[in-house]
Formats: C-alpha cells, structure tokens, sequence
C-alpha cells in the first residue's frame, strides 16, 4: 500500500466516528475479536485502543487497589509507545480469558506478580504500536520507516520537520503486519521507567472522582444487608420475618444460603431493620472450637505426624546425632484479618436473561462464577464491572460478598448494593491461617550444620479451589462446580499447581546449611481462611528469622554477622543484608532504652532486609526506626517501591503489635478497630528505604516488606530485655 500525502490528507479528513488499533500482546492466546453478541463477552487480547482524536486508552488486566498497576503498567505501554503516561487513559478489564494472570491461569491481581507479568508483554504491545504507526507514517511520505522516529504522540519526517500525529495514523497503522519481533527500546532511551513520578490515579482519589465499588449509584437501587451466623456453618433456623417486613422503608426479608437478607429502600432503613431482626441459628454443623483448642489440635497433629517432606538435603537426622548441642523452639502466630478500610461490599442486577455485578474483587473471573452460582445464569450471562478497590490484602480474591448481592439481586429484580459494616467484616472475614512452627538446629560448636522446619497448619486450596476451579472452565454445567472443585484438590501438584501457602518462604531457605529436613503436617480445625498479604512467607518469615537470631544468640555471634557467613554463594541477600545494617548504623551503640533487631527474607522473587530500632514506653512497646533494603531487579517507578514497601511494614507492624483473631466457642472475639487496632500515624516509625540498582527482570513490591519486619521487631525486643517472644502479636511486658 503506498499513499501521498494530498491523498492521505482527503482520506483524514474525510474519515468520521473512532478509528482504533487493537493489538495483541505476546504470550496471550488469540487474536482480538471483538465484541460476541451471542455470549455477551469481549474478547480481545489485553490492548491498546487509539482513536482518530488521539485519545489513548489501555486495558488494565489487573485491578488498583492502592498497589499502583494503575501507573506502572501504563507506564511500560507509554515508554515504548512514546507519549506521556498522563496521556492515557486506562480502564478496568472485563472477563476474559486473555487477561488471565499467566501464573495462576485465573484473572486475578496477587502475589505481588503484576509488574513482573507485564513486563515484556505491556513494552512489546507499545512498541509494536509505535512500529505500525511509524510504517503507516512512512508510506503516506515513501521514505523509509526506519529514518522515521516517533515521540510525543507523532510521528516525525526524517528531515525532523514534518510530523503526523498518531490519531491521523490510526485508520493507516491497524492495516500494517509487522513481520519478526519487534525491538524495545534499550534502557539508556528510556523516558519513564526507572523515573520517579507521581500517581496517574492521584487526582482522581484526591478529589473524589473515582469510583470504589462503594460508590457505585444506579437508578432505583436498593439496599441489602446480611445477617450471618456467629458460627461459621450454622444455620437459620427460624426468623421473625413478619415483624421486619412491616417495618418502614423495608422492601423484602428472605433466607439466602449466607444468612438471612434484609431489603429496603435506604442503607439506613436497612441496618434499622437489621437491629429488629431476631433469628434462631442451628449450629449443630458449626464451627465451635475456641482458639485454644485449635492449637492444641496442631500440637496433636504434629505429634501424630512429622508431616510431608517439602525439602530435605544431606542427612539432618545423622547431624542431631553428631552435634555437640540441639536447640529447639515452638513458635505460634493467630488467625488475623485483613481489615481493609473499604469493607466488602458490592451492587447487583439481575434483569432476567442476565446480571450485572460492580464490585471491588481482585479475581473477577472467579466473581462470575459467584454470581451464576446464586441464579439461574451461566457465567457467560454474567458482566462484572471491576471498580477501585479500597485496600485488597488478598481479601477479595474470595468471592462471598458477590455471591451475596447477586443472590438477593436475582430475588428483588432490581439494582441491589450491599454494604458489610465493619463488625461483619472482621467477624466474618476469611483469615490469615493460625500456624504453629516446631524448629530444631543442630550445633557444633559455633556452627550451625543441621535446620528442621515443621510447619502446622491449614493450606489455602482447600478453602479458595471452590469458585477458582470452575472459574478455569467457565464453559462447565453448574452442576459440576462442586466436582472440579475436589477434582482440583484431589490433582493437587500434578494437573493443577502445587499449594505453596504453608510452606512458602521456608522451602526457599537461603542459608548454607548441609543438612535440612522441612515438613508440613497438613490440618485444618474448620476456620475459613484466605489469602493475607504475604501469605505463607508472613508466617514462614517470623519463625525463620526469629530462630536465626536465636541461634546467633547460642552461638554468641553477632545475630548479623551469623547470618552473613551463611551466605556464601547469595550475592543479593548479602547485599541488601549488609545495605540495611549500613543505614541502620549496626556497629554503633543504640540510644539508651532501645534496642536494634535484623532480620533477611526473599518473598515473591524480591529480597529484602530490615533494621528495627525499638523500645518500650509506657508500658508499650514503641517502634523508633526501620532502615529497609529491597532489590525487586528493574523499578519501574522508584515511588512506588517507596510507598509499597514502606506500606508492607506499616501492616506487618500492626500484626506484629495488635493482629489477632480469637474464637471462643466458634465465635470471633473482636469487632472493630477498638479491639483490631491498626497502627495511627502517630505511631508510625521514620522508614528509610534504599532500593539496589539492578538491570534484573523486576519483581513486586506490594508484599516483600511484611515479612522481616516482624521477626525484626521481636529480634529488637530481646536485645532490649534479654526476653523472647515466641508467639504473637508482641507484647510489651511478655
């Protein structure tokens, strides 16, 4: 195809309505087909849309949740597409398989994977476009395309005079092939990346435009809250139905498989209804175990068994009977919630032949397959409308407030909102594992030759296979949900992929030790629990490192020093171990009344090393100082980093200090932030961050800081008071 350029001027200004360029990324199936009328699904690869106005508008395939997919991954599109980042416009994914997390093979943001997913993909899509563009440009001029350059939304005659801007280009480029791969720009060129800019969802939040899933408002909407039982698996039994019916503003009061569900015209009228509402729960089949006694299931189950064999090298067994001395300790972590400051809540419509479900969920594929479940539609029938999320922490990876709306949605006919108060959010949140550590060392003299690791506890695949396995075969009857659910489990670690949630972080142990034995005794006492930001390396992180410095302490080595010469052959642990202590200033004396404490865990691919500087005031315990390394290879946006990592020690601090959820005869003790206390800003330490220059493929940041950070503080505490605390959450006078 060649064109003038008096020919392709009538062309432009000829040509009305959007023209776009749809492209498809690498490593994702299938070619954009636009929108399929008979399933109600778009199904393009993740894409880029231009229009002849040169608006830019880029799919985002995983959510914002405070992490910042909503900058970084614009950033990589803009980069190699050559305009400002500010100059596009992105949006929320819709269902589709092309935005799947490739690791997971499930449209779900977790596991700190977005940045490193979309590394190549996202720069690759935006060059390809580029390329196209230049070629389209290049044919109206017959020169040649490769003395064209493009750069701030044009593109530029080779006499670096004449430019055409992309939107002029549009209608051109998308009839283009480019043959071969395409060449990403070399890092000396780059204009963004590795830059340190500000938030493209900045404004938006601070001004209040944009849109949570609490605040979706749809004409004639209605309120719907839950009343559930205090005992997870009870239920109803009776209820005084006719009583809350006739109260005003009260639309409908009706069972659902959760609890029993209250419908009025205002949230208000709703939870006023709610206080009236008096239901007998059977609770025969409920939970009914206090925590005490699920940790003393563990220590019977760990008794019983020694558990599965998750790592084993040398001959640990043969090293306890040739070491001079054995040291031992037990340590215990609570169940913990999540408590995001948005609390679940999501806005249903069922209008017959289909639903329409916006909400705040960080897998909406699996919430499609929440809301089918409830009605009498497949998920094809099913359009969720991915909002902003107010805090996720793996939270809303789990479906049940979608499958709530949309169940009382298919029985009202009309647009529903539920909203969870605070007290059911933390009182009937899925939970961050209650886990039990038994650890042994074997010793000779001042070195450590043999480590036992044996982890007790629930895995998260037994809770979290339950929608995740149909959501993988959306075309499957309802009927067999239930079936791939157990067929998931049953091919545990050889059809589907192995449950890492106990073990992770404590397989990956990075310290040169010749004999090693890692188990995990598998039970599970009957909480529901979930994915927690950092999952298993939150547990594995504190058992570790806490026993680390426990063994420094027999040996009596400095607790960085015995560290650092079990490191040989771990260049980048070393490095961040020994950036921290630097920034830290280890070597010289802590200000009276304080203690230092260090600690060294790599988690989702990202190493990092924390220094706390803590003491106790006020019969408190007071958090000073924490002087963070963290090598994530390539930043994209070193503010980010900032913010994430300096985020994941905030929370891994309130768990450290307050987190716990206690049951008492199968019921959850605590209500509100007066007893699950997050950490005030009046709290909150001076956190320096240095992050390690690095050309390595990058990792993710929105959870590498919360795992050292706790051992860390517990490290500090001893060498406060000479006193170690073995179990969490910390306490001043332990």
């Amino acid at each position: 195809m060649t064109m003038n350029r008096r020919d392709f001027l009538k062309v432009g200004a000829g040509a009305s309505g959007s023209l776009m360029l749809s492209l498809s990324l690498p490593g994702c199936s299938g070619m954009p087909t636009g929108y399929k009328e008979e399933t109600g699904e778009w199904k393009p690869d993740a894409w880029l849309e231009i229009t002849n106005t040169d608006d830019i508008h880029f799919t985002l395939a995983r959510v914002e949740m405070g992490q910042g997919t909503y900058t970084g991954l614009t950033t990589l599109i803009a980069e190699e597409l050559e305009v400002d980042p500010e100059a596009i416009t992105p949006r929320f994914a819709p269902v589709a398989s092309e935005y799947r997390n490739p690791l997971y093979k499930l449209q779900l943001t977790g596991g700190s994977t977005s940045i490193s997913t979309s590394w190549e993909p996202l720069r690759t899509a935006g060059a390809s476009a580029r390329q196209m563009l230049i070629m389209a440009a290049a044919r109206v001029w017959n020169v040649d395309a490769d003395k064209c350059t493009a750069r701030q939304g044009r593109v530029f005659h080779p006499n670096g005079l004449d430019s055409l801007r992309y939107g002029q280009l549009v209608e051109l480029a998308s009839k283009e092939v480019i043959r071969g791969d395409v060449a990403l720009k070399p890092a000396s060129e780059w204009k963004y990346i590795g830059k340190q800019r500000g938030r493209l969802d900045a404004r938006a939040k601070s001004t209040g435009t944009a849109v949570y899933g609490i605040d979706v408002e749809l004409p004639g909407m209605v309120y719907t809250v839950v009343s559930r039982p205090p005992q997870y698996g009870g239920r109803v039994k009776a209820f005084n139905e006719s009583e809350v019916r006739a109260m005003r503003g009260v639309l409908d009061v009706f069972e659902i498989e959760r609890g029993v569900a209250i419908v009025a015209d205002k949230y208000w009228s709703a939870r006023k209804a709610q206080n009236a509402l008096k239901v007998e729960w059977d609770n025969s089949d409920a939970f009914s175990l206090s925590t005490s006694e699920v940790f003393v299931s563990y220590r019977k189950a760990a008794d019983k068994d020694r558990g599965k064999s998750e790592r084993s090298e040398g001959d640990y067994e043969g090293a306890v009977k040739k070491a001079g001395k054995v040291f031992e300790a037990e340590y215990s972590q609570p169940y913990l919630a999540h408590s995001t400051l948005e609390p679940m809540n999501a806005t249903a419509w069922y209008k017959g032949d289909s639903i329409e479900v916006w909400a705040p969920t960080q897998a909406p594929d699996l919430g499609r397959i929440a809301a089918a479940r409830v009605t009498d539609l497949s998920p094809g029938d099913v359009t969720i409308h991915t909002t902003f999320l107010g805090g996720g922490f793996g939270r809303r990876l789990t479906q049940d407030f979608i499958e709530e709306a949309a169940a009382v949605a298919y029985r009202v006919k009309k647009p529903v909102k539920l909203i969870w108060s605070r007290e059911e959010d933390t009182q009937h949140d899925l939970y961050r594992p209650a886990m039990l550590h038994r650890m042994q060392a074997s010793l000779e003299a001042d070195q450590l030759t043999g480590w036992h690791h044996q982890i007790v506890g629930p895995q998260l695949l037994d809770w979290y296979v339950r929608n995740a396995a149909p959501a993988q075969y959306p075309w499957a009857p309802k009927f067999m949900y239930d079936t791939l659910g157990k067929v998931g489990l049953l091919a545990e670690g050889i059809a589907t992929p192995k449950d890492m949630s106990a073990i992770e972080g404590a397989i990956e142990y990075p310290y040169n030790v010749e004999n090693l034995d890692v188990r995990h005794t598998h039970t599970d006492p009957g909480v529901p629990v979930t994915f927690w930001r950092s999952v298993g390396y939150s547990h594995n992180g504190f058992a570790v490192e806490t026993f680390m410095d426990e063994l420094a302490h027999e040996t009596g080595e400095d607790p960085y020093q015995f560290r650092r010469k079990l490191l040989k052959g771990q260049p980048r642990h070393l490095d961040v171990l020994d950036r921290a202590v630097r920034m830290a200033g280890w070597d010289t004396p802590v200000p009276e009344g304080r203690g230092r404490g260090i600690a060294l865990f790599k988690s989702f691919g990202t190493f990092v090393a924390q220094v706390v500087e803590a003491g106790i005031e006020k019969g408190a315990i007071k958090v000073y100082k924490v002087a963070c390394a963290v090598d994530c290879g390539q930043v994209v946006n070193p503010r980010i980093v900032e913010d994430q990592i300096e985020g994941g020690i905030i929370f891994g601090l309130t768990a450290a200090l307050y987190g716990e959820i206690s049951f008492e005869g199968g019921k959850v003790q605590q209500s509100n932030f007066h007893d699950v206390q997050l950490m005030r800003q009046y709290e909150r330490p001076e956190v320096t961050v240095d992050i390690v220059p690095s050309t390595e493929s990058p990792t993710g940041v929105g959870e590498p800081g919360v795992p050292p950070v706790i051992p860390a503080l517990g490290n500090a505490l001893f060498a406060l008071t000479g006193k170690r605390q073995r179990t969490l959450p910390l306490k001043a006078d332990a």
